[in-house]
């Protein structure tokens, strides 16, 4: 059992587990209303896109999602959330340096004492959902129920979902599958960003992600019958018939594009198995980003 699969199927479980820090979340997150910057990297960078386009669909106040990297650190917000699994990542800890004094951060690490951890205003730890794993699954998912929950998302409803899909099996058809292609709009764009991340991470494969209403504007003419278009949300189903018509696979959501992609981590799953691949050794990537001479 590789820690890739120990912690996918943890996930549903863990979600459960972080539900009883939402109240604690809750005192530490901007008021409604107040204009917020979130900051991540890879995997977190596609967290805090689906958080800031949630939050502000929920009426809560203007917020804006930014990689470590491009902060575009003197707009006027009024806090931030940086969102950094191990603390360690070198973009997020250079752009919370950059701050200007007195603008408060909320820091969410999978554990306590990092070096990210002086810098915060605030910090929530959750060492329950931290992984051994160099790719992410469940500490990403469990920040995204502890956000998107406090904003109104029907957590207990996407766990459930979620270990309905852990228990599928790889379609017969999933190994001629060479290209790899995750539409959404809203949520589920952040999260069809994050599924061909993973799917590039573990499987080395030719995935692409985009906002589903943006796939008919050109890479739509990439695709045939040797790929699949995986749709994480059940919004704008006049494409279907349009990607059918490639000759490509489709997989359709039901709507909730948490659990869905927890149901693509399980399809990755299972090709990792048909393609032998250890996917706790993805190639020429490490746990955390720390470049050459960081303090």
């Amino acid at each position: 059992m590789t820690h890739f699969s120990t912690e996918l199927a943890s996930q549903p479980s863990v979600w459960r587990q972080a539900q009883a820090l939402t109240d604690e979340l809750r005192s530490k997150l901007p008021k409604d209303g107040a204009r917020v910057g979130i900051l991540g990297c890879g995997t977190s960078l596609y967290v805090a896109q689906a958080v800031a386009v949630y939050r502000e669909r929920r009426g809560a106040g203007e917020t804006d999602a930014f990689p470590g990297s491009e902060v575009p650190i003197t707009r006027a917000w009024d806090e931030l959330i940086a969102i950094s699994r191990s603390g360690t990542t070198t973009e997020i800890i250079d752009a919370v340096k950059a701050v200007p004094g007195g603008k408060p951060v909320l820091g969410i690490v999978g554990e306590a004492g990092s070096p990210l951890g002086p810098l915060l205003t605030k910090e929530l730890d959750l060492p329950f959902a931290d992984e051994q794993s160099v790719v992410q699954t469940r500490f990403a998912t469990t920040v995204l129920t502890l956000l998107l929950g406090a904003y109104g998302w029907d957590v207990e409803a996407s766990a459930q979902r979620a270990e309905r899909y852990l228990t599928e099996s790889l379609p017969d058809w999933a190994g001629e599958v060479k290209q790899f292609v995750f539409l959404g709009r809203g949520v589920g764009m952040a999260l069809a960003h994050e599924a061909a991340l993973k799917f590039r991470e573990i499987l080395a494969a030719w995935s692409e992600g985009y906002a589903t209403m943006e796939y008919r504007h050109g890479p739509i003419s990439a695709i045939n019958e040797r790929s699949l278009v995986w749709i994480l949300d059940d919004e704008e189903p006049s494409i279907d018939e349009q990607i059918r018509a490639t000759g490509a696979r489709l997989i359709r959501g039901k709507g909730d594009p948490l659990a869905e992609l927890v149901r693509i981590h399980r399809f990755a799953e299972g090709l990792v198995n048909l393609r032998g691949i250890n996917p706790d050794q993805p190639p020429h990537i490490s746990r955390s980003v720390v470049l050459a001479g960081d303090r």
